[in-house]
């Protein structure tokens, strides 16, 4: 059995999409000249990310069967002091996870991307952004130090503002790519602290050095104060995670960004940038178990998370904005998991969550693209029979969201509940009231876009917005068959079938290794002492057959029966009790519309009082008191002390004499006075 991998391999899973994104990017762009057509764009960007998953997946291979490791620095920037900047390999169990994941949901968005972005004139420069997004996010996964961490955090910050922003030409996408890049900086601020006190307390930025140092920081505190030092590294390190995981209150860049295409809202917003938090927290658990402080913290925003963006979902009429809260609500899950000390619950999540929310954002996609871009649920229903591919697809996928036995979700999502339940931590008691009642929320917005899409009476025709039936050469004018839903073409078919299987059965299969087993052996720490969540968790696991069977007689599954069934009668046997829900509850409906007035807060107050510090800073501080009586005023004084020297340099010797005279005397004076 092989112990070690090798370095050349594993550098080029990265690098592979990197020279995909590079002849895109260069050759096939304005800015290269469009040396290669679309056909050679998207053949070099696919064939670099099919490398990358390739060899990730027989790295898994190696990692899973073979116990295979590496971490190694592959070339070293700068020492300072003694502080090395390097580039660096780190992988195990967490990391093979991880390329696997990014890589697969990435070659299913490449595919996935030719028939939806076929008519678009950025065709090209989409596909050099998606692959240089997918090199970016493998660096952050594969980094075996903070600086390299670093640096793939904000790349993949760098490419998602270009992705959400994609349509350039579009206000909304340029004001979302804005808002997505102010409030993920906001995060890395935090980020960046927490990263810098390491450096400075560890001296080290590599990750098993300064984890071999964990107890050293665990007795210090922050100078100045009585917080513990480990406490606050966890606290700014968990920030950076708000921002780039969108928990709140940093959550609202996440359903703006539904401006760009929908193939990067499965790239970015299912597998790869927004778990890469809940990833960085995984990572540094050797660090966040020392913190019971951190750890409750991180406990109570998840769970705000989870209930609060689930809420927001009910209300929802775009069909991408639906999915993006739920993956708001679900981000919150991994991130409760984490404050409960089950780290490898958590990442186990993200990957089923990976598979099913790809599979229903281009599910998503498929639908637009079948109602001629039309993505209001309120004017789609009965699509079911003109897209069954589109609609079987969607349906495993929101089964596997919900946490139906037997599917992917169900695995991870109960798991999580459950690890919740066994906690002990202060923060558990409310946090177990979210997840629990997240069920019924996510079953309940989950299934009422499915029956609003795939079920119902056909409404596509009553859009305001939609031009049917206004041109002469329609064919059939009458019952408007030429504007009816069409299925995809098999580009984007296929990627949903090969998401829709492991969305299905990869809980199934990985669950005993991944929780109970020694996967994560090496790559997670928990304090079983302290925090006993995953051992008992163990000890109730008797295979997943024995725990789908199990979950019909426990809440979770009730919950989400009930928040199905609600959603049946309310959207499909009687659709008026909506509508005369929302008159009811009026003014709840107003505060969820308005998004618990987040954005109003943040551009109302929170910039404006930035704005007006800002503003403030300048006239007093800069103008006033740095130009005006610093600079300015200086140079002032000393030309009116010169003005008044220059007086008494009058160039006649009896002036001079006279002054001296005057000195010996007021000396004389001083020192007659001085000795009585």
């Amino acid at each position: 059995m092989s112990q070690t991998l090798n370095a050349s391999t594993l550098l080029a899973v990265p690098l592979a999409p990197l020279a995909g994104a590079m002849l895109a990017g260069i050759l096939g762009t304005q800015f290269g000249g469009n040396w290669i057509g679309r056909r050679l764009t998207h053949t070099l960007t696919i064939l670099g990310v099919l490398i990358a998953f390739i060899l990730s997946a027989a790295t898994l291979k190696s990692v899973a069967m073979d116990g295979a490791r590496f971490n190694e620095t592959l070339y070293t920037w700068m020492t300072v002091g003694g502080l090395n900047m390097e580039v660096g390999f780190m992988v195990d169990g967490l990391t093979a996870m991880m390329m696997c994941v990014v890589t697969f949901v990435s070659l299913m968005v490449h595919i996935y991307t030719i028939g939806y972005m076929d008519e678009d004139e950025g065709y090209n420069r989409f596909f050099a952004y998606i692959s240089l997004f997918t090199f970016s996010m493998l660096m952050l996964v594969m980094s075996n130090n903070m600086l390299q961490l670093f640096f793939g955090w904000e790349a993949v910050g760098l490419v998602s503002y270009l992705l959400i922003g994609f349509w350039f030409n579009k206000p909304t996408a340029i004001f979302a790519n804005m808002k997505a890049f102010l409030v993920n900086r906001v995060g890395d601020f935090g980020f960046i602290l927490g990263i810098g006190l390491i450096a400075a307390y560890a001296d080290t930025l590599n990750y098993a050095e300064a984890f071999a140092k964990a107890s050293e920081l665990s007795a210090l505190t922050l100078p100045g104060t009585s917080w513990m030092l480990v406490t606050v590294i966890c606290i700014c390190l968990f920030i950076g995670a708000m921002g780039k995981s969108a928990q709140f209150p940093l959550h609202v860049w996440l359903p703006d960004s539904m401006e760009g295409p929908t193939p990067i809202s499965a790239l970015i917003h299912a597998a790869t940038m927004v778990t890469a938090g809940i990833f960085m927290v995984a990572r540094m658990s050797p660090l966040f178990e020392l913190s019971e402080t951190a750890l409750n913290f991180i406990m109570v925003i998840g769970a705000i998370t989870a209930l609060f963006m689930g809420f927001l979902g009910i209300i929802q009429n775009d069909i991408k904005r639906v999915v993006a809260y739920s993956t708001l609500s679900q981000l919150g899950y991994m991130t409760v998991a984490l404050g409960a000390s089950a780290y490898s619950v958590a990442v186990f999540h993200l990957m089923t969550h990976a598979f099913f929310k790809a599979l229903l954002f281009l599910g998503a996609g498929s639908v637009i693209m079948g109602m001629h871009h039309n993505q209001d649920i309120r004017y789609m229903g009965g699509v079911r029979k003109y897209m069954p591919i589109t609609w079987i697809t969607s349906l495993l996928g929101s089964l596997a969201l919900i946490g139906t036995p037997f599917f992917s979700g169900f695995y991870s999502k109960d798991s999580i509940i459950e690890a919740v339940r066994e906690s002990h931590l202060a923060a558990a008691g409310f946090a177990n009231f979210a997840v629990l009642a997240g069920v019924f929320v996510t079953a309940f917005y989950s299934f009422r876009m499915y029956f609003l899409v795939f079920h119902g009476k056909e409404r596509y025709d009553q859009n305001p917005d939609s031009h049917h039936g206004h041109h002469a050469d329609h064919h059939d004018d009458h019952d408007h068959s030429s504007h009816r839903p069409h299925e995809s073409p098999w580009v984007v078919t296929v990627p949903l079938i090969l998401l829709a299987i492991p969305s299905v059965v990869i809980g199934y299969m990985t669950i005993d290794a991944m929780l109970f087993g020694e996967f994560f052996k090496d790559a997670i720490f928990v304090d079983v002492g302290k925090h006993p969540v995953m051992q008992e968790l163990a000890d109730a696991f008797h295979g997943p057959v024995a725990m789908a069977l199990h979950a019909v007689t426990t809440a979770p599954f009730w919950l989400a029966l009930a928040g199905v069934v609600v959603a049946w009668y309310m959207y499909l046997i009687n659709p008026a009790v909506p509508a005369a829900m929302g008159r009811a509850l009026h003014p709840l409906v107003v505060l969820l519309e308005n998004k618990y007035y987040m954005d109003w807060i943040n551009e109302k107050i929170l910039a404006r009082g930035a704005r007006a510090l800002g503003n403030g800073l300048w006239k007093i501080g800069d103008r006033t008191l740095i130009d005006g009586l610093l600079v300015n005023g200086s140079w002032k004084l000393v030309a009116m002390v010169s003005a008044w020297t220059r007086k008494l340099q009058t160039g006649y010797l009896y002036h001079y004499a006279l002054v001296m005279i005057l000195g010996i005397f007021l000396l004389m004076t001083y020192f007659v006075w001085l000795n009585k």
